[in-house]
């Protein structure tokens, strides 16, 4: 063990293209072994919830694409819910269908993400080209309902902007249908990879008590074998109506953290695939949603498993038409926090692999 004399301390970022996002970590090495490594976060800090404070609830709804923008369905969903139970709005049964469907596309696109950028961490190209050629036909579907492909503002407070399109449950059903198979051909292209698996296979090691301990949340909680998805635990919206598997990791290592986000895609496909057949008729939104909304003074805290993990909405109401107070709960924020925990004793060429399987959005971590 060098003496503290003998360690190098080198800054890695704050530049997006090497740290999955602006982050900018100090990094302390013996030779090429981790002693530390500590986030330097706030490089896109715009105060998110002092904005909404000085917005109506209404004109603070498109901003929340902008925090995780990699999946900015739920973002809206997220606060969307925390408003209509402020102002106990009920929502139409098929807005809450076609939410569901909505925010499982959005979880299937951002893990193709994490997962192609991973491959990509540790030199494999084909698998980044291949899912995201999924998230393309994905991202035509949302253009198709609401005219955008990254911040889409199409959950509204008290259902959605606009019904889908003629046509468009029949695309969806043809995406999911075939999506299970690209799923496996990603699995033996990536995940049987001998490089992938000896660059990510017991490193980056978080085991479950660490894991809630340090707050982890969504894949990252999961891959560390901690049986644990709002979807299940509190169920939501029309969630407990379908079938699926909360899938969980053994070994809580990189590898596994990356897994994770492979199977949770075969299984939103299953959610998708039952919330088309179950699919109702009716109205997207709400009778007598007002304009200029002005809940009675109270409080609360609405979260949803988003694709990071648990993702909350604290509102306090004192009557006016914008919230008194916001608080958002990141999932990103949590699961970062416990960077210095798994990179120590990894190598310098580690930090970026350990860095992606925790899978943060800057737009999140910082608001």
């Amino acid at each position: 063990m060098a003496t503290e004399e003998e360690q190098l301390v080198i800054s890695i970022g704050p530049q997006h293209p090497s740290t999955h996002g602006v982050l900018h970590v100090i990094v302390t090495l013996d030779g090429e072994v981790i002693v530390d490594a500590q986030p330097d976060i706030g490089y896109l800090h715009r105060g998110m919830e002092k904005m909404a404070e000085n917005r109506t609830y209404l004109q603070f709804s498109p901003l929340t694409d902008r925090l995780d923008y990699v999946s900015s369905m739920s973002n809206n969903w997220g606060y969307a819910r925390a408003v209509e139970r402020l102002m106990d709005i009920a929502v139409p049964e098929r807005a809450e269908f076609l939410r569901v469907v909505f925010a499982e596309l959005q979880r299937i696109a951002s893990h193709t993400i994490s997962i192609g950028t991973g491959g990509l961490d540790t030199g494999a190209w084909t698998p980044f080209l291949y899912l995201f050629n999924e998230r393309e036909t994905i991202l035509n579907l949302f253009e198709a309902a609401c005219g955008a492909r990254l911040t889409y503002n199409y959950v509204r407070i008290g259902g959605l902007a606009r019904d889908v399109p003629p046509g468009w449950v029949e695309e969806c059903r043809a995406f999911v249908e075939q999506f299970p198979a690209k799923c496996d051909e990603c699995e033996r292209l990536l995940f049987d990879n001998y490089i992938f698996q000896e660059r990510t296979k017991d490193v980056g090691v978080l085991s479950g008590e660490d894991a809630l301990a340090g707050g982890a949340t969504g894949p990252v909680l999961r891959g560390s074998g901690v049986d644990y998805d709002l979807r299940k635990a509190d169920p939501y919206s029309t969630y407990e109506l379908f079938d699926f598997d909360v899938p969980l990791g053994s070994a809580g290592d990189t590898f596994d953290r990356f897994y994770v986000r492979l199977e949770e895609m075969r299984q939103s496909a299953r959610i998708v695939v039952q919330a088309l057949d179950a699919m109702p008729k009716g109205p997207v939104f709400a009778q007598r949603v007002p304009r200029v909304m002005t809940p009675a003074p109270g409080e609360v805290y609405e979260h949803i498993e988003s694709t990071r993990g648990e993702l909350g909405f604290y509102v306090v109401s004192r009557g006016g038409p914008r919230p008194y107070r916001l608080k958002i709960k990141s999932p990103a924020f949590s699961n970062l926090s416990l960077l210095p925990l798994i990179s120590r004793g990894a190598t310098l060429s580690d930090l970026v692999v350990i860095l992606g399987s925790l899978d943060p959005v800057f737009g999140e971590v910082d608001r």
